[in-house]
């Protein structure tokens, strides 16, 4: 894991640029690269490496300065900044995978690297107010880590950043509100948390309750009939026979629900989902109206544990998949 940071995080040398220009000299001044991360002598253990990764990883991309607009942020290109951005979230999501419900330190480092992140980025705004890099640094991380259809998007790791960029005095005042909008749903059912219950029909008429279901891990899926990326998933999910051997045994449970009021739809497309799930509908429109979930697009997978605490929320599937070829 040390080698996967190191080559994540230490993309290519620096170089630096000159002070005091005119907006002209700096338009016409060469783009930098994104500059290297070094680790200290001292970072000879993995752990001691990736927490140095976490803490370090943005100093000298903001300590330098350089023109940001349509085409670079702080002197170097947009597309290199995304890729170092992407980078950082492959990094936190890898150390985010140490967390349990028990132990969430890992989680909390990660939140506060994302904040020293932010800090950073207020810092370099305010030492020049005229530029645009706090609003393109922002738009580029909720793309990547609250866009719906983004493969590395993630609620737990998007809050922190909401928060400051709510609070911050470079957000302009009237998305202040969408911020801690933001914020608030990001802060629902957060992981390691227990789950917020709810009741469901299933096809025969029996009720039952996320909480009345008994297995070790409960994978969640939030699907619609006739959706074809909720087709999609429930194909790669009837790929895994480790799923079927796990449900047989009562190690998981597939509860697949319905969140709308179109019963006869549901009801006619009931077949094209496997008979082992447990497929149901809110009879209650408790998820889609109550302020207790926030489904922000279907479909949704979250995966629970015995207690119901949140171990994935609104995960990309390939993440899930991989959590249960590994199960």
């Amino acid at each position: 894991m040390a080698a996967f940071l190191l080559a994540a995080c230490l993309c290519v040398l620096s170089a630096g640029c000159g002070q005091g220009r005119s907006v002209q000299e700096e338009k016409e001044a060469p783009l930098r690269h994104f500059p290297q991360m070094k680790l200290p002598a001292v970072c000879t253990e993995p752990e001691q490496a990736r927490q140095y990764t976490l803490e370090h990883y943005w100093d000298a991309f903001f300590a330098q300065d350089g023109r940001s607009d349509s085409l670079a942020i702080l002197g170097v290109a947009n597309g290199e900044v995304e890729q170092a951005l992407s980078n950082y979230i492959q990094i936190l999501l890898l150390y985010k995978q140490q967390a349990s419900p028990e132990q969430l330190q890992p989680l909390e480092r990660c939140s506060h690297s994302i904040r020293t992140f932010f800090a950073q980025l207020e810092e370099r705004q305010r030492a020049d107010t005229a530029a645009h890099t706090c609003r393109l640094m922002t738009e580029m991380v909720a793309r990547y880590l609250y866009d719906p259809n983004s493969p590395m998007r993630d609620e737990d790791l998007y809050l922190p950043f909401a928060q400051a960029v709510a609070d911050s005095p470079f957000t302009r005042p009237e998305l202040r509100e969408a911020y801690r909008h933001e914020a608030r749903m990001c802060a629902l059912n957060r992981f390691g948390e227990q789950m917020a219950d709810f009741r469901f029909q299933l096809p025969g008429g029996r009720r039952e309750s996320l909480y009345g279901v008994n297995t070790q891990y409960i994978l969640l899926f939030f699907s619609n009939p006739g959706c074809r990326s909720c087709q999609e998933i429930v194909a790669q999910l009837r790929s895994r026979p480790k799923l079927d051997a796990a449900i047989a045994s009562g190690v998981v449970a597939v509860l697949n629900i319905y969140i709308d009021e179109d019963l006869e739809s549901w009801r006619g497309y009931l077949s094209a989902y496997p008979e082992n799930w447990l497929n149901g509908y809110d009879y209650c429109f408790t998820i889609r109206d109550g302020g207790d979930f926030n489904v922000r697009g279907i479909p949704s997978l979250y995966l629970l544990d015995a207690q119901k605490r949140v171990l994935m929320k609104d995960v990309p599937t390939e993440r899930l998949l991989a959590w249960l070829d590994n199960l």
